[in-house]
């Protein structure tokens, strides 16, 4: 089978171009962006999410593998996979407009008896009801009888190695037993992992949107148990610690909640909630304790400093260990600060050549030793591990407050005003 299959993955970002490459490994693969900078850098060897080396995308790109930001290279595929954002608007209703480029651009290259394949996240229903009407319309071949589509949700954790496209269980279904099969059989070859078959499409992607709505709303439950905690002056890492001495007790852990999946894909199945008549008060109750969290800890950061303070932030990033800013509640942070009075300096070593209208850093040593009156541990990045209180004493005041987010330094013997959640 796989002889005769040629893959075409649309969209190269943190998704589809690791899936590029490991499918590279058994098939014949193409993949296409509509960001020719992002070709350019991929070509050179350069994958700015690090989620993939240069020295494995140099070996595929000399075997199975070419990549264009020309379409044309799309025009023998007969299986393509769509891996474009599905981001939300400003009313945080689903943004749709890249899957539909998407569909429009599948459509000018597709044949009959071809796949396409969604991983990108949407709402239940939306592959077919959407995506394939799009393409039925575009392409002038009918859903069902000319072409086929499948959803296999990509499960992508920015950073995590350990969980990577090759190791994971993939979640496949499809419309038709004919192409789901097929599918099966190009997944089994990038995963080591197991291949689940969901009963059908709107499965897959129901459960895609709610692994990630669970683990909003746990994180929301526990930053309003961190609120609380507050006011009861005792620490949630405390609380947390004696609790998870449970067999059955969930750990999560309190925070700022960005990115481009857990802040973003409640409101997708929201939106399909309301459209049933149903309301989602669960899962939007959670979506409005995380969005609010970075007014909570700035408030509290602020009633402990002097007016006019000079703050440094250490992390931007959304996560840790991870060069992406998209939805980084940091920058709320900033603005918090500022509107207050405050001047802010950020940090973040993973981060380069980052536009703010703010003090930024690259590197720790580069900044400049105001010095400061707070310090704010923002972000759990690796390199910032071993560095309180020895090497960050120089930067700041004798009496200067560390604001340790993550509770990541609670443990060390303090020589500075120390607060945490």
């Amino acid at each position: 089978m796989h002889k005769k299959v040629k893959i075409g993955v649309i969209g190269l970002g943190y998704v589809g171009f690791p899936l590029a490459i490991k499918l590279s490994v058994n098939f014949n693969v193409v993949g296409f962006d509509v960001n020719s900078k992002r070709v350019k850098e991929l070509k050179n060897g350069l994958d700015t999410t690090d989620e993939v080396d240069s020295k494995e995308i140099l070996k595929r790109f000399k075997n199975k593998l070419c990549i264009s930001g020309d379409s044309k290279i799309l025009k023998d595929v007969n299986i393509f996979i769509v891996t474009v954002p599905t981001p939300v608007k400003k009313n945080n209703s689903p943004d749709l407009e890249p899957l539909r480029k998407a569909c429009v651009t599948v459509s000018r290259y597709l044949k009959k008896e071809d796949i396409v394949a969604f991983e990108s996240t949407v709402y239940p229903g939306l592959t077919e009801e959407f995506c394939g009407k799009i393409i039925e319309k575009e392409s002038k071949l009918m859903m069902n009888k000319d072409f086929f589509l499948g959803y296999s949700p990509e499960r992508i954790n920015p950073g995590d190695k350990i969980h990577a496209v090759d190791k994971i269980t993939k979640v496949v279904s499809s419309n038709n037993k004919k192409s789901l099969k097929i599918l099966k059989d190009i997944y089994s070859k990038l995963t080591s992992g197991q291949i689940f078959i969901a009963k059908n499409i709107k499965v897959a992607e129901a459960a895609k949107v709610i692994e990630n709505s669970q683990r909003d709303i746990n994180i929301a439950f526990v930053n309003e148990i961190a609120k609380i905690s507050q006011k009861l002056n005792i620490s949630v890492y405390d609380v947390l610690e004696a609790s998870n001495t449970k067999w059955n007790f969930l750990p999560f852990y309190p925070g700022l909640v960005g990115g481009h999946c857990i802040g973003v894909d409640p409101y997708y199945i929201s939106f399909k909630a309301k459209k049933l008549g149903i309301n989602p008060e669960v899962i939007l109750s959670g979506r409005r304790t995380n969005d609010r969290m970075s007014n909570f800890i700035a408030k509290e950061i602020i009633t402990r400093l002097k007016n006019r303070s000079n703050i440094l932030i250490l992390g931007l990033t959304f996560k840790e260990n991870v060069p992406d800013t998209r939805n980084s509640k940091i920058f709320d942070l900033v603005r918090h600060f500022t509107d207050h009075g405050h001047s802010v300096s950020v940090c973040d070593p993973t981060l380069n050549n980052i536009k703010t209208d703010f003090n930024f850093y690259n590197r720790l040593e580069d900044v400049k030793k105001t010095p400061f009156d707070a310090l704010v541990l923002a972000v759990n990045h690796k390199s910032f591990k071993n560095i309180y209180p020895k090497e960050i004493s120089k930067y700041l005041n004798k009496n200067a407050l560390i604001a340790d987010i993550l509770g990541i330094w609670r443990k060390r013997k303090h020589t500075f005003n120390y607060w945490s959640l």
